[in-house]
């Protein structure tokens, strides 16, 4: 259907190789921006979920090897971090779960167990009222000497900040890059008007109106844009999956889940939908318009 008989000798016009190396390229830029951007909410959510309305207690013993002293010690922390209004409860990590956060980084469970490590205390804090860290932190640096509070929510505001920044680049550049899709689109088909002008007059002659034409242009663009698109997206697809893989490879629990699932790969398959449907329309107006003050 997109490539049905045409009025215009398009089968010799030099746009025909120049606009789908030009979509081409624009939609395997495209895609690596949304991708990026993508990748980023993946991380704020996960980071977010895991985070919010946490906090944790570290308490380093000065006496490692007395297990009664280490319990007491935790059992203490634990009944005064509850007794702080705006914490709903608090529980300390088992050793298996501090060697599971830490054998990412060291990489050998025989290591850590040799090694005197703190006491974590995961806590849950509410919203209305939140608690009082302060107050809670000078609390339990005088009662339980060698305890500390790490709100997570400091560190993880930062975070946001850049991951905000550079998805607002993202999408700048994806904004850009559909910018100049558009004027590539725009070039090529005035330079194909002026190519096919004697043929464009003598169709006028016999009565074509200028909207005739211009849907010439547009299933024309459509067609070489839907061919670039494809071939962008499946030059963007192997990057993707090769850098995701290579994600996977990484340990330390950050970038364990950057692959995408179902629901992203649908949205970076509308990239190249959307570019093509943007050639076709950059062409349509853009023969309207130069038609409307050609002839």
């Amino acid at each position: 259907m997109l490539r049905r008989r045409s009025d215009l000798p398009f089968d010799h016009d030099a746009t025909a190789a120049f606009l789908p190396a030009m979509i081409a390229m624009m939609v395997f830029l495209a895609t690596l921006a949304l991708s990026g951007a993508l990748v980023l909410d993946n991380l704020l959510d996960r980071w977010n979920r895991d985070i919010k309305g946490t906090l944790t207690v570290q308490v380093v013993h000065p006496d490692a090897a007395n297990a009664k002293a280490v319990a007491a010690r935790v059992e203490k922390t634990i009944r005064l971090i509850e007794e702080t209004p705006g914490v709903l409860r608090a529980r300390a990590l088992s050793e298996g779960e501090l060697a599971a956060l830490i054998e990412p980084w060291l990489g050998s469970s025989d290591l850590i167990a040799d090694l005197p490590l703190p006491s974590l205390i995961d806590v849950t804090v509410g919203d209305a009222p939140p608690p009082d860290l302060v107050a809670l932190s000078e609390r339990l640096r005088k009662e339980v000497p060698g305890a500390s509070v790490d709100d997570h929510r400091i560190w993880l505001s930062r975070v946001i900040r850049l991951a905000d920044g550079l998805e607002m680049l993202a999408r700048s550049v994806m904004a850009l890059v559909a910018l100049a899709a558009a004027v590539a689109v725009v070039y090529a088909t005035r330079a194909g008007l002026a190519i096919h002008r004697s043929s464009i007059e003598i169709l006028h002659l016999v009565g074509a109106r200028d909207g005739y034409i211009a849907r010439q242009y547009a299933l024309r663009a459509l067609w070489l844009g839907s061919q670039g698109a494809a071939i962008g997206f499946g030059l963007a697809a192997p990057v993707l999956l090769g850098l995701g893989a290579m994600a996977k490879t990484l340990q330390g629990g950050l970038l364990a889940e950057v692959s995408f699932g179902s629901a992203h790969w649908v949205v970076l398959g509308l990239v190249p939908v959307l570019a093509a449907l943007l050639a076709m329309t950059a062409a349509f107006l853009t023969v309207l318009r130069t038609l409307a003050r050609m002839l």
